[in-house]
C-alpha cells in the first residue's frame, strides 16, 4: 500500500493456485511459479510480481535467487530502453525481461530431472537390480515431472493472458506483444520436452514390469523342473515300498534264502518305475526343457 498498490492485491493474487493474472485497468498483479529442484523434490515457491503507472515492483522468498543475475546487469538493461517510448511500451519491456528470466532458470532444473533420468536408466540395464529401490524412483520421478509440469502449463497460463489480455499497461505495439508470443513458444517446447520425458518413464516402467515378469517365469519354470522330478523320485520310491510291504506279509513266508531274487525284485521295479514315470511325464510335455 506504501507503494500505491491497493490493499486486495495481493490476497487476491496468493489465494489462485501456481498463478495468477488480475488486471485492475490502472494497476496490475501476476503471480509466477519458481522451481527448485533437488533430486526428485520441486520446491515451487511464488514470484509476485506488481504493476502500476511507472513502477514494477517483485515480491518473492529469500530462496529465490533467479533476480539477482538480472539485477547485476540491470543498469545496462536500462539504457537500452528508449527514452521516447511511451510508459505502456517500457512496463511492457521490462515485465517481458523478467518472466524471461524466471522461465530460463525454470527451464534450467528440467536438465537436473533429466540427469536424475539417465541414473534411472542406468539401474534399469542391471537386471539384478532391486525392484524395491527403482521402483519408488521411477515414480518420484514421475511425480517430479508431473508438479513441474504443472509450474510450466501455469506459466503458459499468465503469459497467454498478458498476450490476449488487453490490459491497459501494457503495450499495443505488435513487436513487443511479439516477444510474449516467444515467450510463450519457450514454455509450449519445454511443455513438449517434459511430456517426452514423461513417456519415457512411462515405458521405462513398462520394461520394468517386463522384467519382473520374466523373473518370476524363470522363478516358476524352476519350481516347475524341482516338482516334477520329485514327482518322479516319489514314484520311483512308491512302487518298491509297496512291494516290500506287501511280500512281507506272513502269507507270502519269505525266508532267508529268498534274498536274492526279492532284492533283484526292488531293484528292478525301482529301476523300471523311474523309468515309467519319466516317459509319461515326458510324454505329457510335463518336464521343462530348459532353465534359464
Amino acid at each position: 500500500m506504501s507503494l500505491g498498490f491497493s490493499s486486495s492485491l495481493v490476497p487476491t493474487i496468493l489465494s489462485s493456485y501456481l498463478s495468477a493474472y488480475e488486471d485492475r485497468d490502472t494497476e496490475m498483479g501476476l503471480m509466477l511459479p519458481a522451481v527448485n529442484v533437488n533430486k526428485f523434490d520441486v520446491l515451487i515457491s511464488p514470484i509476485l510480481i506488481l504493476i502500476r503507472k511507472n513502477l514494477i515492483v517483485t515480491i518473492h522468498a529469500e530462496n529465490v535467487k533467479r533476480m539477482i543475475r538480472l539485477s547485476r546487469y540491470a543498469d545496462a538493461f536500462m539504457r537500452k530502453i528508449k527514452p521516447n517510448l511511451i510508459q505502456e511500451d517500457k512496463l511492457s519491456i521490462i515485465l517481458t525481461r523478467i518472466i524471461d528470466e524466471n522461465n530460463n532458470q525454470n527451464f534450467e532444473h528440467l536438465r537436473a530431472l533429466e540427469a536424475q533420468g539417465d541414473e534411472l536408466s542406468k539401474n534399469l540395464l542391471d537386471p539384478m537390480a532391486s525392484r524395491g529401490i527403482i521402483a519408488p524412483e521411477i515414480h518420484n520421478m514421475k511425480h517430479a515431472l508431473i508438479s513441474y509440469l504443472d509450474t510450466l502449463w501455469a506459466t503458459l497460463d499468465v503469459v497467454n493472458s498478458l498476450r490476449h489480455g488487453d490490459a491497459e499497461l501494457i503495450t499495443d505495439n505488435p513487436k513487443l506483444l511479439a516477444r510474449i508470443g516467444i515467450l510463450a513458444d519457450d514454455v509450449n517446447r519445454h511443455i513438449s520436452l517434459s511430456e517426452h520425458m514423461s513417456e519415457v518413464l512411462a515405458s521405462g516402467l513398462e520394461v520394468l514390469q517386463s522384467i519382473y515378469n520374466n523373473q518370476l517365469q524363470i522363478l516358476n519354470n524352476r519350481l516347475a523342473f524341482v516338482m516334477t522330478w520329485l514327482t518322479i523320485l516319489g514314484t520311483a520310491v512308491l512302487v518298491p515300498n509297496t512291494l516290500a510291504t506287501i511280500l512281507s506279509n506272513p502269507v507270502f513266508a519269505l525266508g532267508p534264502g529268498d534274498r536274492v531274487w526279492y532284492s533283484v525284485l526292488l531293484f528292478v521295479s525301482t529301476i523300471f518305475a523311474t523309468w515309467a514315470a519319466y516317459w509319461w511325464v515326458k510324454k505329457k510335455s510335463l518336464l521343462p526343457i530348459k532353465v534359464d
